[in-house]
């Protein structure tokens, strides 16, 4: 996500039919981690820390991958940052996930993401798997949301 005014898109437009309702491999996908500071799950900083891994990526030469942004809540008060890119970065937290994961979209307001995980969670259990680690995956900025007249949310969970 980059500083955004009327003549350009900050966030690119989200086509939802690639992960709703998919399973997939990642292997050795590559991230780099942050850290957002939440209180009770509403984050504090997580702009400062959006730039603060933008500038990490292009001072690498690179660009993050797909604008994918997953995010993982570790408890009340911090949340992790998980920035796709195409290889380790240095200074920063480099991390690869790897494994079979499930995907499915939401949309709409994220005061839903409560009922959103309740359904992720019944809908893996119909499948058969067993959601080990979930993420969100914010695909757009508000301001894009709105621009775009939808507020797309990718639920993402290592399965067994």
């Amino acid at each position: 996500m980059n500083n955004q005014n009327n003549n350009q898109e900050c966030c690119p437009k989200f086509d939802p039919a690639p992960w709703d309702g998919k399973t997939f491999d990642w292997s050795n996908k590559k991230f780099i981690k942050d850290k957002v500071g939440t209180l009770f799950y509403v984050p504090l900083n997580f702009g400062a820390a959006m730039t603060r891994s933008i500038k990490k990526i292009e001072t690498a030469g690179t660009k993050m991958l797909g604008g994918m942004t997953l995010s993982e809540h570790t408890s009340p008060w911090n949340m992790n940052l998980y920035l796709a890119v195409d290889r380790e970065i240095a200074g920063a937290e480099n991390v690869t996930l790897n494994g079979k994961f499930l995907s499915k979209v939401y949309e709409g307001n994220f005061k839903d993401t409560g009922v959103w995980m309740k359904d992720f969670e019944n809908y893996a259990k119909d499948k058969g798997v067993v959601a080990k680690k979930t993420y969100l995956w914010y695909t757009t900025c508000p301001k894009c949301a709105e621009k775009y007249g939808k507020n797309y949310v990718v639920l993402i969970a290592q399965i067994d």
